[in-house]
């Protein structure tokens, strides 16, 4: 049986989810921005590694992003069918921020840049934008190619600790949930998602998907694409 481990933050993480949580940001919407973002990346770099290793798409045939909103539970949830992430790799790029990037931007906040918000992912840490509207993130993940049973589950509520927890997951790549905050509600809203995933996003060549707005109720759920760039790269050139 998994076993649940709680570990502290780096310091300079702490620091930079006090500056979230208490949003310096006027431009909240940018979370979804960050979060697409680095879905996309991971679909991208699971595609090339899947070029030498072709058993790591595990038979899937769409690499996708899904945008899902769950207004009964007050959640938005962000995921990929890409890369993925060990265990390890979790507290590496979440936990501790092994690398220079949370420390350079904090710096440049010293700067008065603040305000800047493509900071965010110029420094690799535009994860942390969820609790700019969440009062709690949980992450989901299986690197392809890894057994169902090496999965992880990573939670905060951004207050100075983590936990990460082992479990089975059944498919490759990375889920991110967003608790939303009680005075962000109107990004439950799927017109308002649709119109910043057009604003930011429409460039993402990956498919970023949405339930599909139906007059009639049914208990199918049907999906649409709703950025323009994927449509228009994977048109016959004439």
């Amino acid at each position: 049986m998994a076993t649940k481990q709680t570990h502290a933050f780096q310091t300079e993480v702490s620091q930079l989810l006090h500056l979230m949580i208490h949003s310096l940001y006027s431009n909240k919407e940018i979370f979804l921005r960050e979060l697409v973002s680095n879905a996309s990346d991971a679909v991208d770099k699971l595609k090339f590694e899947s070029l030498s290793n072709d058993a790591l798409v595990e038979g899937k045939e769409e690499l996708q992003i899904h945008v899902q909103v769950n207004k009964d539970a007050g959640t938005i949830t962000i995921s990929d069918n890409g890369i993925g992430m060990t265990q390890d790799e979790v507290m590496e790029n979440i936990g501790t921020i092994a690398n220079s990037g949370t420390k350079k931007f904090l710096q440049s906040l010293d700067e008065k840049q603040a305000e800047d918000s493509n900071l965010i992912g110029q420094f690799g840490v535009g994860f942390y934008s969820a609790f700019i509207v969440a009062d709690e993130v949980t992450l989901t993940t299986r690197k392809a190619g890894d057994d169902k049973t090496d999965g992880t589950v990573w939670s905060s509520a951004g207050k100075g600790e983590y936990s990460l927890e082992t479990t089975t997951v059944e498919d490759f790549g990375t889920s991110v949930t967003l608790h939303i905050k009680d005075d962000e509600k109107e990004f439950l809203d799927d017109y308002r998602l649709r119109n910043i995933i057009s604003k930011y996003s429409d460039h993402i060549t990956v498919p970023i998907l949405m339930v599909k707005a139906s007059e009639e109720a049914s208990d199918e759920i049907e999906y649409e694409t709703v950025n323009k760039a994927n449509a228009f790269w994977t048109q016959d050139k004439k």
